[in-house]
């Protein structure tokens, strides 16, 4: 059963979304049949890399609050970061472009670490503050996840995996995904939103269920009684007396 995920790395309610994914996935009894793919969304692509303002005053100037309104509603995300084993410091995170990190999530998944890169640049930003648009703390980032921190300075020194950002926000578009975190199971089901564990799991569950083949409901006694063709021959019933 293949899980994509759309998000991005400055998403805090992305972060929240994948632990609360993680629980139900834990509780899922077919947990070892399911690939978790992350794909590229990016929330603000025209940002810069160097940003002069922090998170609070982006927010309150993007929706026109004030400081302490925004810092209110900031509280109110970490306060739903902490429920779920996360510790998210909105006065010391640095903005900025996540197109590099991006990139780098996809050169980590070209050596089977696309999990791990995802999960260190998300703790990166929300919880040690650290500015995951500059090339020398990505490169960091990669070696600490067991990638060659210099061949991960010059790929990102270049245009390497700009394909496979684009490509993964293209799909988002045709699937109508207009927002993060998103979750598409086989194709076939959608979850928008850091939803509950629960709703994780039903959703796995249903998933599951229609993806498998058909039960049998009767037993292979009943079947010779009801009488069956198989292999070119066909046996007459054997009812009992």
């Amino acid at each position: 059963m293949n899980i994509e995920i759309w998000s991005d790395f400055m998403c805090p309610f992305c972060y929240i979304g994948k632990r609360r994914f993680e629980a139900a996935l834990e509780q899922f009894p077919n947990k070892n049949h399911v690939e978790v793919i992350y794909r590229s969304f990016e929330l603000d692509a025209h940002s810069e890399r160097d940003v002069p303002h922090g998170v609070d005053e982006m927010l309150a100037s993007k929706y026109g609050m004030s400081l302490e309104k925004a810092k209110e509603m900031n509280a109110g995300v970490a306060a739903q970061a902490q429920s779920v084993g996360l510790t998210f410091k909105f006065d010391t995170m640095i903005l900025t472009n996540t197109f590099d990190a991006h990139r780098l999530a996809h050169f980590a998944a070209q050596h089977g670490l696309m999990r791990e890169m995802t999960e260190r640049l998300l703790h990166a930003y929300f919880t040690e503050s650290k500015h995951i648009g500059d090339h020398q703390t990505l490169a960091a980032l990669a070696a600490e996840v067991g990638l060659n921190q210099e061949e991960a300075l010059q790929m990102l020194s270049g245009q390497a995996f700009t394909a496979e950002v684009r490509s993964d926000e293209e799909e988002a578009g045709k699937l109508g995904v207009r927002g993060v975190p998103f979750f598409v199971i086989n194709r076939k089901y959608a979850i928008s939103g850091a939803q509950s564990s629960e709703v994780f799991l039903g959703a796995l569950q249903k998933a599951w269920e229609e993806d498998q083949p058909l039960t049998l409901l009767n037993t292979s006694d009943s079947t010779a009684e009801g009488g069956a063709c198989d292999n070119g021959v066909c046996a007459p019933s054997q009812q009992k007396p």
